[in-house]
């Protein structure tokens, strides 16, 4: 049994306060991509979780987000059955595209169906939000919005691209690690978030929609990573430059997405960003 596992990039993201636990709350637009990885599975009778890859990890298997998934869905079940998993990796890590968190909630589908449990997306995203902040939001997948610290979720129509255009999304040979984007990141209050929010389903006088619109696509994080990862900052230029509509750093970063109004532009950009690139796809908006 085989279950895709599309990313996910944030077309609007706002830090709005720091929490007392630590955490941060956020308002985002979460929407999925169609690229990611493939969890397969097959059962076992012997109640055992064994994890391979298509090519080996640099991280223990304790702390890898499919097995906490298979073991958390387990626990929660109160299951006796086992399963062999195998993952294979496409999705580049510390890439702000939630590739880690989208195979967590694909290996959470995949075990529900496998085992037979017949639990609701509900149920998996109440899993899964022990597992990530991502993590809820990828087991359904498509367009929502994220608040608190992304497991308050409000899907949406799902967005489609034109039907010519298309979305190249690139990592710079760099990454950010979390805890740097965050703590440079000035927290913005419940405003902006209340306006974008408000926005989105105010009618327009534009022929253009909202996530069509450059104005309207913003990334708090753009702010605190910018000036330390150069690179990144660079890549965002350089797709504006190259003609993309909209061009935004995904999540912490450091990916970098572009939404272009022909593939051959993508094509062409993508060209140019190889260099400067450890990953890079030309695609579309993903949902079920």
């Amino acid at each position: 049994m085989k279950e895709y596992a599309p990313a996910k990039i944030n077309l609007f993201l706002d830090v709005i306060r720091k929490r007392e636990d630590g955490y941060h709350d956020l308002g985002t637009v979460f929407q999925t991509v169609d690229a990611g990885d493939t969890v397969e599975a097959t059962l076992r009778e012997d109640g055992e979780i064994h994890l391979t890859y298509n090519e080996p990890q640099n991280y223990p298997l304790e702390s890898d987000l499919v097995f906490k998934a298979a073991k958390a869905l387990k626990e929660f079940a109160k299951c006796n059955l086992g399963a062999d998993i195998h993952l294979t990796k496409v999705m580049p890590l510390g890439a702000g595209l939630g590739g880690g968190s989208a195979d967590a909630a694909a290996t959470l589908r995949l075990l529900n169906k496998l085992w037979n449990l017949n639990l609701p997306f509900e149920t998996l995203e109440s899993i899964g939000a022990r597992l990530g902040a991502d993590v809820p939001f990828l087991v359904r997948g498509g367009t929502a919005f994220a608040e608190g610290i992304g497991e308050r979720l409000t899907f949406v129509e799902p967005l489609e691209l034109p039907e010519c255009a298309a979305l190249l999304i690139a990592t710079p040979l760099d990454a950010v690690p979390t805890k740097d984007a965050y703590a440079g990141v000035p927290k913005s209050g419940p405003d902006r978030w209340e306006q974008y929010k408000a926005s989105w389903t105010a009618p327009s006088s534009s022929a253009t929609p909202l996530f069509l619109d450059p104005k309207s696509y913003f990334n708090a994080f753009e702010i605190s990573v910018f000036p330390t990862h150069p690179l990144v900052a660079e890549m965002k230029q350089k797709f504006l430059e190259l003609g993309a509509k909209v061009a935004l750093m995904s999540g912490s970063g450091a990916s970098v997405f572009g939404i272009f109004e022909t593939r051959e532009l993508a094509e062409k950009a993508a060209v140019a960003m190889k260099p400067i690139s450890r990953y890079q796809t030309i695609t579309k908006f993903w949902h079920r």
